[in-house]
C-alpha cells in the first residue's frame, strides 16, 4: 500500500510540525566548546528528570557531542535567530566565536541569552536510523521570560513575543 498518495515526502510532512530550537553543546577534552542547532529535543520524564536529543550522524559535531559524559541544551530565545543559523551551518569550528556563553555546572556551554537551559549527565545513548539518540539526566536548569524561538516550514519565528 502506498502511504504517500499525495507525493509528499516524510520531510514535507514533518515540516508541518512546529518545534522549538536549541543548541546542544559540550566542551571537548581540550576545553574547546562545540555545539549544534537541534530541533529534535523533548522532555522525556519528570521523575527522574530526563530529556532526549537527536544528533544526525552526518553532522561534523556529532562525534564530539556523543563522546562526552554529558551535554548542555540552550533553548533559544526569539532574539537568537542568527545564533540558530550560525550553529546550523558549516564549518562547525568557530561557532562559539563572538557568541556569549558561560559554563553550566558541568562546564558545558550554555548561551547567555537563551530562554532556558538544561545541564545534563549522559544517561543513555542509542543509534536509530541516521541519528544518535542521547538521553540526558537533567542535573541543573534555569529559565527566563524571554519568548522562545520556533521552527516551522523551514522558517524561524517566535511565539509569545
Amino acid at each position: 500500500m502506498d502511504h504517500n498518495s499525495q507525493g509528499a515526502t516524510l520531510r514535507d510532512v514533518m515540516r508541518c510540525y512546529p518545534t522549538g530550537v536549541t543548541v546542544v553543546a559540550v566542551v571537548d577534552a581540550e576545553g574547546a566548546p562545540w555545539g549544534l542547532t537541534v530541533n529534535s529535543f523533548t522532555s522525556l520524564s519528570l521523575d527522574p528528570p530526563l530529556v532526549l536529543v537527536c544528533i544526525g550522524h552526518d553532522t561534523t559535531s556529532h562525534d564530539r557531542l556523543v563522546a562526552g559524559t554529558g551535554f548542555a541544551v540552550s533553548i533559544l530565545s526569539a532574539s537568537q535567530r542568527a545564533v540558530a543559523r550560525r550553529f546550523a551551518s558549516e564549518p562547525s569550528e568557530g561557532r562559539f566565536d563572538s557568541v556569549r556563553w558561560e559554563p553550566a555546572p558541568s562546564g558545558n556551554p550554555i548561551l547567555t541569552e537563551a530562554a532556558g537551559w538544561i545541564d545534563c549527565d549522559l544517561d543513555d545513548a542509542r543509534t536509530a536510523g541516521d541519528h544518535s539518540i542521547l538521553i540526558g539526566r537533567a542535573v541543573a536548569w534555569s529559565s527566563s521570560d524571554a519568548p522562545p524561538l520556533v521552527f516551522h516550514r523551514g522558517m524561524l519565528g517566535s511565539i509569545g513575543a
